[in-house]
């Protein structure tokens, strides 16, 4: 068990878990006994993840989120929480996707993913470090409104007042956080072609104030 510690809680491939457990007579076995115990958690088809009380720290969702299914990053109200611009989190960690969309059940939660465009996948995606332990792919906020705007079926701004009624009373954003975005990030995101009308909304929300 030792000599798995070493990934804290990133998820682990079954191959490379053969590869650390070589040294038993059955590495299949030990694994499905693992999973018994509950010392290791089978996330889908071929990936697993410690549990905290074996590698000593939590689960991080947006981690578990990446390597569920990729290429992906975290987005929508989960990046939106996750940056404190809405007030809860929501129970579903949501992630876009240039692949196809797809949604995942596990042991430690739901996971969903949605497709946006593939020249407009990598506009305003950051890689955020926690502890200098691990990584992740998020949206940052400016992004992640792009992508509920885009992906919403039938959500159209006629104003810039029912937009701001949209981010004040559909989503609850902290309007004040919001006048700090950078609105170049919703200009390229408007340059791919897509919902051009309500992204040049939102870019002069953040210009004017």
């Amino acid at each position: 068990m030792e000599e798995l510690k070493s990934y804290g809680n990133i998820p682990i491939e079954y191959s490379a878990l053969l590869s650390h457990l070589y040294h038993y007579k059955s590495p299949a076995d030990k694994v499905a006994r693992m999973q018994n115990s509950g010392s290791l958690i089978h996330l889908k088809r071929g990936l697993y993840i410690l549990s905290p009380e074996i590698s000593g720290q939590p689960f991080s969702m947006e981690l578990i989120a990446n390597h569920l299914y990729g290429p992906s990053y975290v987005s929508f109200e989960s990046a939106l929480s996750l940056n404190g611009l809405i007030p809860e989190r929501t129970y579903m960690l949501r992630s876009a996707t240039s692949k196809r969309k797809k949604m995942f059940q596990t042991p430690v939660g739901s996971f969903e993913y949605t497709t946006v465009p593939e020249s407009y996948f990598p506009i305003g995606v950051q890689q955020r470090i926690i502890r200098n332990s691990f990584a992740f792919l998020v949206a940052g906020p400016e992004k992640a409104l792009c992508d509920l705007i885009l992906t919403t079926a039938g959500l159209r701004f006629q104003s810039l007042k029912a937009l701001n009624n949209y981010l004040v009373h559909d989503l609850r954003i902290d309007m004040d956080g919001v006048m700090e975005w950078n609105p170049e990030i919703v200009v390229a995101c408007s340059g791919q072609g897509y919902k051009k009308k309500e992204l040049s909304l939102l870019y002069k929300l953040l210009r004017n104030g």
